[in-house]
């Protein structure tokens, strides 16, 4: 019976494959699934893997080994436009970024992202974390191709352990350790979607400030003696350089427990994992002797770590030495993918693929651009032209100390023709001054939140911090004071307004009046709450951001507001006390 059985099984597999070698058309590979993690404020130096010994990243580390890194590989000095370009494969001064709060973290509206993309492909989209590319639907993640969104549309939050968040435009509370919180979100996101292609963005909030991490992390930091320093040690704030690090240490222990997820669900062989960072470090700390920290045009403000794995696919411990950076990740995830005849506007990045799986590619030289402010840094293979039109030897002067201009006259020159160049025909698509205004009610999504950050104070009203991200309103203490955000309405309708305050006992009673066009609304400040700052009781540091408050919603009412572009305006007609009351945050719902 046995032999019988297995001249069966023989036989038929047999006749399997026979049928299979006679098909015309190809078997259907399963499209992969692709993980980005992308660290917020680390820096290149800021993991073991690179040489780093205060602190240990294993779980990072392996995806290096595991996989491909790209040596040199560029992003722009700060947050928003990095985001930006890798969502889109585009130069952030194309897009419209042109800052980090008050509506120039913006991308266009009528860009394409990568999500858009991977959806129209057939994908689950998701992104938890810190996303910096605008609040207000459509710029908000569920308007740029994202299914699922968890996490903060500001450039960086105020508290990390059991924040207020925004899941898909309504405010919720988080739970536990904001980093910890966010990797739980994309384990359950993976394993609901463990039978089908997703592609899930993971933009970790930490190690920006502030600089919260909890004590398992902490304690092995706080007292511990670091061997890597920054090359000038009194420029170094050691107590920073190690919340840093611990921080790090934690984003290590949550990409292991995606890591383990994949490997666990069977979908390690069949899911592109990237793992980067969207700047240089947030603080002069050991960094390989690179010139520049975050904000800096100088190769350690915008060189990060970039390492991609895909089991079976990419050639481990794969060390690719050729110049990359952000702009990149749209074309070569789409073309590992296999996803085409996608639009877009014209790509600016190129892809990698050919670098990845072709050990005999010809690759020729290219220009990478650093630019935030008016500082542009141009990078090619070998050297780097600086914000003041120096010359480096890059690959024998990794600290920009020695100006080769005089030496290399000729690629000098032809440096400084690229500069003039990129400034004529990709800064000048970048208006100077953001004049877009906030929308509210798409018909499309039911909330639209107006943050203090996007607001214009007048009058004595002062924001609680000079950096206008997570900050409040504070100081209201006259009728001819006045709050207004530029704001334009998508579609009329009828929206209840909830606003987020906080009020002594002894300033109650001031009466408010929000406007619109000829739409008023208005309402009495009749409950006192006062909580006391907060947030500082966490931060190992001190911060330069503001502090925050546990702030109280108040319903104003409902009002109607008709379709096209007015100012909203916030305003006190009645002032009993010494103040209005502090003021956070405006939301508007659809009631139809």
């Amino acid at each position: 019976m046995k032999t019988q059985y297995y001249k069966y099984i023989i036989g038929l597999s047999l006749f399997i494959a026979f049928c299979c070698g006679k098909r015309k058309e190809p078997i259907a590979i399963k499209s992969p699934n692709v993980i980005l993690i992308l660290a917020d404020d680390q820096g290149w130096g800021d993991i073991s893997y690179n040489g780093n010994k205060n602190l240990e990243t294993p779980n990072i580390d392996k995806i290096a080994q595991n996989g491909a890194v790209f040596n040199s590989f560029f992003v722009s000095p700060v947050c928003s436009p990095t985001r930006a370009e890798i969502l889109t494969g585009r130069h952030a001064s194309r897009l419209g970024v042109s800052a980090t709060s008050a509506g120039g973290e913006r991308m266009d509206l009528n860009e394409t992202t990568l999500a858009d993309i991977f959806k129209k492909a057939g994908y689950k989209t998701a992104a938890y974390g810190k996303w910096h590319n605008g609040t207000q639907y459509p710029y908000h993640p569920n308007g740029r191709g994202f299914d699922d969104f968890y996490g903060f549309c500001s450039g960086h939050w105020g508290s990390y352990f059991n924040p207020i968040l925004d899941h898909n435009g309504k405010l919720t509370k988080g739970t536990d350790y904001l980093t910890n919180d966010l990797t739980d979100r994309a384990i359950h996101f993976i394993d609901q979607n463990k039978n089908t292609p997703f592609f899930l963005y993971l933009p970790f909030n930490t190690p920006h400030s502030p600089m919260q991490v909890p004590d398992l992390w902490w304690d092995k930091f706080k007292n511990k003696s670091l061997e890597n320093k920054y090359l000038n040690p009194e420029k170094e704030n050691l107590m920073l350089t190690k919340a840093a690090l611990a921080m790090c240490e934690n984003i290590d222990w949550n990409v292991g427990r995606v890591m383990k997820t994949i490997k666990e669900l069977s979908l390690e062989e069949n899911t592109i994992v990237i793992y980067m960072s969207d700047n240089g470090p947030n603080g002069w700390r050991w960094n390989a002797n690179m010139k520049g920290i975050k904000g800096s045009t100088d190769e350690g403000g915008v060189r990060s770590p970039f390492f991609i794995q895909w089991i079976g696919k990419i050639t481990p411990k794969n060390k690719i030495d050729k110049i990359s950076g952000s702009i990149d990740l749209l074309p070569t995830l789409t073309d590992l993918a296999g996803i085409e005849n996608y639009k877009t506007k014209k790509l600016d990045g190129r892809s990698l693929v050919p670098l990845l799986l072709d050990k005999n590619i010809t690759w020729p030289d290219r220009y990478l651009y650093s630019y935030w402010k008016n500082h542009l840094s141009i990078r090619n293979q070998r050297f780097r032209l600086d914000a003041q039109n120096q010359l480096f030897d890059m690959k024998n002067d990794i600290e920009q100390t020695a100006n080769v201009a005089s030496k290399f006259p000729k690629i000098h020159q032809e440096f400084l023709q690229e500069k003039a160049t990129w400034y004529k025909n990709i800064l000048s698509e970048l208006p100077e001054n953001d004049t877009r205004p906030f929308p509210i009610g798409h018909p499309d999504f039911l909330y639209t939140q107006l943050p203090a950050r996007d607001g214009v104070p007048k009058g004595n009203i002062e924001r609680s911090n000079q950096y206008p991200n997570c900050t409040f309103f504070t100081n209201w203490k006259s009728v001819n004071d006045e709050i207004t955000w530029n704001t334009e309405v998508l579609k009329s309708g009828i929206f209840k307004v909830t606003l987020y305050y906080t009020c002594s006992e002894e300033n109650l009673g001031s009466t408010v009046e929000l406007s619109y066009g000829k739409e008023k609304l208005r309402a009495k400040i009749s409950e006192a709450h006062d909580p006391p700052l907060s947030g500082m009781e966490n931060d190992r540091v001190p911060r330069k951001e503001s502090y925050i408050k546990n702030f109280k919603p108040l319903v104003l009412g409902n009002i109607f507001l008709e379709k096209g572009i007015e100012p909203l305006k916030l305003k006190a007609i009645d002032i009993p006390g010494e103040q209005v009351m502090d003021l956070r945050l405006i939301i508007f719902s659809r009631i139809r």
